[in-house]
């Protein structure tokens, strides 16, 4: 009975959507560790932005994995010191959108912001463009036919005049807009069913998916982890469910293969409980559903992820939630990649 128990367990695993990994191998840990990276493949490398340091101050890094040699190159800093901003890939180069800053003076918050750049990765460079229509922070951009959709996020709510506005009373947004680099105007698309921030995305044909989040703030304690999936058909303008997430989690790390939205890690909030997750998922549009795979060798949140060719990279991030304090940072420098078996 064993036997044939373990022979239908070994089935199930081998026709669960072909998603499941064959290895998790470990390549150079990151220079320099950091929650709230982000990370974007672009030319056969993978490049990680960002950083929080505690007092909700960014970092501004830059990073470049070369997968040939397992080497990281330190390149220029961003050119404006933003955390919780978006990335997209087009053409070869980089582009930033949103995120949040520190004020000018008095305390310590999060200010959204409207900045957007494209990055050369081959010459290091930046360059201005026009700013996003909507300032906002959390949001997640993708890359569909040359034009870059910019959706979701978090920002505040008009008409705040408190001295302080704490943080989390940036709130849930549904807005989508959409960027087109060779003319450098901005457009407006239908928005999300379900606001959300912290959240995953892919193009797979010529649908755009996103995946669970947060609704609420942008904070955790102060918000709900989504497991609700969303797909936009571009040629309709519209927005349509699909089968949920597995586990509802929010600041992941996500990429796209062989027509698969894989999902990593995230954060989860109670009130007697903070934690990470080790969980990956991914999602097959073909057969709107989801497959389980081996879970992460070390569970965390605010990680940098994409795909190099069949291999997921996820990189850094904070072992535990709410640590943005000093003596209390748990952030890793681990990088590792999931190897995928088809």
């Amino acid at each position: 009975m064993k036997n044939v128990f373990a022979i239908a367990c070994a089935l199930l695993l081998a026709t669960a959507g072909g998603a499941h990994a064959q290895k998790w191998v470990s390549a150079a840990p990151v220079p320099q560790g950091a929650e709230e990276v982000y990370g974007i493949a672009a030319g056969g490398k993978l490049y990680v932005f960002g950083g929080l340091a505690p007092g909700w101050k960014p970092i501004g890094m830059v990073m470049e994995y070369d997968p040939a040699g397992d080497r990281w190159t330190r390149k220029k800093d961003m050119p404006a010191y933003h955390h919780h901003f978006t990335l997209a890939q087009a053409n070869g180069r980089i582009y930033m959108f949103g995120g949040y800053t520190l004020p000018g003076k008095g305390r310590a918050t999060w200010v959204p912001v409207s900045n957007s750049w494209e990055y050369d990765p081959a010459a290091d460079s930046w360059r201005a463009l026009p700013p996003l229509p909507t300032a906002r922070g959390s949001a997640t951009a993708v890359t569909l036919k040359d034009q870059i959709h910019v959706i979701g996020g978090a920002n505040l709510p008009k008409g705040l005049t408190d001295e302080y506005i704490h943080p989390s009373r940036n709130v849930s947004v549904g807005t989508h807009e959409v960027f087109d680099p060779a003319s450098g105007s901005w457009s407006r698309r239908a928005e999300l069913i379900n606001a959300r921030n912290h959240f995953s995305a892919g193009v797979i044909g010529d649908r755009i998916y996103v995946a669970g989040g947060r609704a609420g703030s942008v904070f955790i304690p102060n918000a709900l982890n989504l497991d609700l999936v969303e797909e936009y058909d571009p040629a309709a303008d519209r927005w349509s469910l699909k089968a949920p997430m597995p586990t509802a989690r929010s600041a992941t790390a996500w990429g796209v293969h062989n027509g698969r939205l894989y999902v990593a890690g995230g954060e989860i909030r109670h009130r007697d409980i903070w934690g990470t997750y080790t969980t990956v998922e991914a999602y097959d549009p073909k057969s709107n559903s989801w497959a389980r795979l081996t879970p992460m060798p070390m569970p965390r949140h605010g990680l940098a992820g994409d795909f190099i060719g069949n291999r997921f990279h996820l990189v850094s991030g904070s072992v535990q939630s709410g640590t943005n304090f000093p003596g209390l940072v748990t952030n890793t420098d681990r990088h590792d990649v999931l190897v995928i078996g088809d």
